[in-house]
């Protein structure tokens, strides 16, 4: 019995022991940094599923292909490049809404950025949202983490804030239907609410500098809220025809005259009143003039309800797809460019005078950017410019000649005695546009920006004619010689590149 009870002992000890030092050998595995750990993917969930649109995925999917079924596409050319819809529930906007982006049918659109005023938030910067991706009952679509990046401002006008998107539904609203026409896009959403002029013009300079044939700009607003149906048609077509006269300023009297005519129950114009002026300023930038009204109708029209209506609109903006032969000058109007640029040096350096100057060509009245090359036989002398301008072209070129003969740091003013000798280039420049990979370069064709953090550089498109060098040469003294960088910082991710295109001419000699 004693011995019994001793092997009895013996086993359950025996038992213990190798249960511990199986506890010591699992506890010394060693553990997953947590920074190896995947990362949590970050995701804007539905707002308003349930209440704006369906929930369920197939009755959504169904209302939505009947509104686009029953919508036609609108006679136009060029590229649809700003589209102006609704945002109200489906049931309400949703046929409005389905007309404007029936427009969009079938273009390859990869980026999308969606413009909205904030129904809920003070701001007085642009918030975009940097998740990782937006859901909606019909799937994910991912943030362009890359464009975001390139938005942001470092004087904070336009700032990463993600919490105004949390249960705002303008955008939301937006993105069903996006959801349903296109597919392998991504989104960057943006809102405003009571931005200042100078964060208007900043936002839409942005846009317009990345509003690429592959992006597409969507603004989301209702019109007037409230009026009875009768007022509302009234006053909407004033709205409508304000934003499809193309004229930013126009739009802004006629909503401020409309407010001020204390119509009854009226209480805006327009809920994205700040979106809209961004998106007229982003036409005005890249110089867009096909502007058509698509589809208006107001809630009174699908509704029981006449007296209290809310008004919907789908505006088109269109442009030209070739943005590098839309600011082609021919061999007069180049002439006059010149003369312009010549009757300004000599009258600058001979007298110290700028001589009053203006151009009744067209393109010479355009807003565009230019750079001044002046050479005193064949020896560059001085190069100024800028790409983009609120000003006339006739304007810009005048300025751009004086800057190059004095302000060119490099060199000393031009002299009375060299302007025999001087030649001058002019460089008409495309809008600059944002590219993924440094691949997409092409020498000779594409002047070039490298951008990061503070620090930028630019060659324009004859630099690597001139210097024979190959494509990683050229980017390489961008990077080194013009923004002082490493010279391989074309490759680093977090570099920006702008590439632009420009038509090069120059003084008879």
């Amino acid at each position: 019995m004693v011995k019994r009870k001793k092997l009895l002992f013996f086993l359950v000890a025996f038992g213990v022991l190798i249960f511990i030092l199986l506890l010591i050998k699992i506890n010394k595995k060693p553990m997953t940094p947590i920074s190896s750990l995947p990362k949590q993917e970050s995701i804007r969930q539905a707002a308003v599923a349930g209440s704006f649109y369906p929930a369920d995925t197939k009755v959504l999917k169904a209302k939505l292909e009947n509104f686009l079924s029953q919508a036609k596409p609108i006679t136009t050319s060029g590229q649809l490049k700003i589209l102006i819809v609704p945002h109200a529930g489906i049931d309400y906007s949703g046929e409005v809404a389905a007309w404007g982006f029936k427009q969009a049918e079938g273009k390859d659109y990869k980026r999308i950025i969606i413009l909205g005023a904030s129904h809920q938030a003070y701001l007085d910067y642009a918030a975009l949202d940097d998740s990782d991706a937006w859901e909606t009952p019909l799937g994910k679509v991912d943030i362009d983490k890359d464009l975001v990046k390139v938005l942001v401002s470092q004087e904070e006008k336009i700032k990463v804030d993600s919490s105004p998107h949390r249960d705002e539904h303008s955008l939301e609203i937006e993105l069903i239907f996006l959801q349903e026409v296109f597919s392998g896009f991504k989104i960057v959403p943006i809102l405003v609410s009571q931005p200042s002029d100078e964060t208007i013009d900043y936002l839409a300079k942005k846009i317009s500098q990345n509003l690429d044939d592959q992006t597409l700009l969507v603004v989301s607003s209702d019109l007037s809220h409230y009026p009875s149906w009768e007022t509302a048609n009234r006053v909407d077509k004033q709205t409508i025809e304000a934003i499809i006269s193309g004229k930013k300023d126009n739009f802004e009297r006629t909503i401020k005259d409309i407010e001020s005519k204390n119509y009854s129950n009226l209480v805006t114009a327009a809920c994205g009143y700040q979106a809209i002026r961004v998106a007229l300023k982003v036409a005005d930038y890249l110089q867009l003039k096909d502007f058509q009204k698509i589809r208006y109708e107001n809630s009174g029209d699908v509704a029981a309800d006449k007296s209290r209506v809310v008004g919907y609109a789908a505006v088109g903006i269109w442009g030209k797809q070739a943005e590098s032969t839309r600011h082609q000058l021919d061999d007069q109007v180049q002439k006059e460019a010149i003369k312009i640029a010549r009757t300004t040096l000599n009258e600058y350096i001979n007298n110290g005078k700028v001589p009053p100057v203006s151009s009744k060509i067209e393109i010479l009245s355009q807003k565009l950017g230019a750079f001044v090359t002046l050479r005193n036989n064949g020896q560059l002398r001085g190069c100024i410019g800028e790409f983009e301008s609120d000003k006339p072209l006739y304007q810009v070129i005048q300025e751009m000649t004086i800057a190059a003969a004095s302000k060119d740091m490099r060199f000393v003013p031009v002299q009375q005695d060299e302007l025999s000798r001087i030649n001058i280039e002019i460089s008409i420049m495309t809008p600059k546009r944002r590219i993924a990979n440094w691949k997409e370069v092409q020498l000779g064709k594409h002047g070039v920006v490298i951008q990061k953090g503070d620090r930028a550089g630019t060659f324009l498109p004859q630099v690597a004619t001139d210097s024979g060098w190959s494509k990683e040469e050229f980017l390489g003294q961008l990077c080194s010689q013009k923004a002082g960088l490493p010279s391989d910082c074309y490759k680093d991710p977090d570099t920006t590149i702008f590439v632009f295109e420009a038509q090069i001419f120059e003084e008879e000699k």
